[in-house]
């Protein structure tokens, strides 16, 4: 599988911003201890979450296999008109990808919302729109409300 360029540096820039990488000088390299950090992390102070009704799970897993591809991407997003609650579903799973209270740059917001599709400023304008989330008026920072 070949990459572009943008989306190879796109990635690379994210795991970078995670802490996964480093890089030195032209070369980026593994942080281990970065990794292990980000891992351990992902599991603290986690509480009992909300567990939907096995419908519901049922019925979000039946459109996210419908409109994603097999690597997690968008294949097709749904109108936001007319299929207003499999759109919803579709900002949610992207949402996903954003930590509450953490400030991003729009840089940022654009290399995580690339991840999942092409179409990044009409995927960021439908989180904002959606309330999922929030931005400063001149587009300096976005965060996901709590």
């Amino acid at each position: 599988m070949s990459l572009a360029y943008r989306e190879v540096s796109n990635h690379m820039a994210f795991l970078e911003h995670v802490g996964v990488v480093h890089r030195n000088e032209d070369v980026f390299e593994l942080d281990t201890i970065g990794l292990e950090t980000l891992a351990r992390q992902q599991f603290e102070g986690r509480r009992s979450a909300y567990s939907p009704q096995p419908k519901q799970v049922e019925n979000r897993q039946k459109i996210l296999v419908t409109y994603l591809n097999p690597d997690g991407t968008i294949r097709q997003i749904p109108n936001s008109r007319t299929q207003a609650g499999k759109f919803r579903v579709i900002l949610e799973y992207v949402i996903a990808a954003f930590e509450p209270g953490v400030i991003y740059t729009e840089k940022e917001v654009n290399a995580i919302i690339h991840r999942f599709n092409e179409d990044v400023s009409g995927l960021r304008r439908d989180l904002v729109d959606a309330g999922l989330i929030a931005r400063e008026r001149d587009g300096s920072r976005y965060w996901r409300p709590q």
